[in-house]
């Protein structure tokens, strides 16, 4: 699928990530409240967290072979269409009948595809749930571990201008990416993929 649709997914899984919500990040001087604050930058994760970029690739991979599979059966389809037509203006079909058949054939084609398209955009749409999920999961025990020397009460995601105004000290992005791409091991069938296209 495209990086965008990955890209919406991890700032879901970033919000869900930090817990509970502050309702506006804590001015830097009001010591008196005693909270700790940190902000991710959700891009920069997207675009270092090596799970991400694999994940990306993954999907994208996965988008064009469905995209492939369905452009090579609508080719098909439509040579079939064309054979019919020009039989049927050539007065090649001996019965009504025989017409009917061929026209109901066309159509279970019709519908044979429009089910493909389904399917694929289906499993392309739980392949990304699944992913977000892993993602959220991944980052959530990261932080996890990573907060209890950190003691943060409330870790953000900063994305686009959903944090309106931030103090750089408070940006923990670098070192969050490289513990969790410290921790992470691609699996097999991901190392595989990413090696292939790298080599395409």
């Amino acid at each position: 699928m495209k990086k965008i649709l990955l890209a919406m997914s991890a700032a879901v899984a970033l919000t869900a990530c930090s817990g509970k919500q502050a309702e506006a990040p804590v001015a830097q001087d009001e010591p008196t409240s005693g909270l700790r604050i940190a902000y991710i930058e959700v891009d920069s994760l997207m675009s270092q967290y090596q799970f991400c970029k694999d994940y990306n690739l993954l999907l994208n991979q996965k988008g064009e072979n469905a995209q492939k599979a369905l452009a090579d059966k609508q080719r098909a389809l439509q040579s079939h269409a064309n054979a019919l037509q020009k039989k049927y203006e050539s007065n090649g079909f001996t019965t009504r009948d025989e017409l009917e058949r061929a026209q109901n054939q066309l159509a279970r084609e019709q519908q044979d595809l429009a089910e493909l398209e389904q399917r694929l955009m289906g499993e392309l749409a739980n392949e990304q749930a699944n992913l977000t999920a892993e993602m959220r999961d991944s980052i959530q025990a990261f932080l996890r571990t990573y907060n209890k020397s950190k003691k943060f009460d409330y870790i953000l995601s900063r994305s686009g201008d959903n944090i309106l105004m931030a103090n750089p000290a408070f940006d923990i992005t670098e070192e969050v990416v490289r513990g969790l791409n410290k921790r992470y091991k691609a699996k097999p069938d991901v190392t595989k993929a990413t090696k292939s296209d790298k080599e395409d």
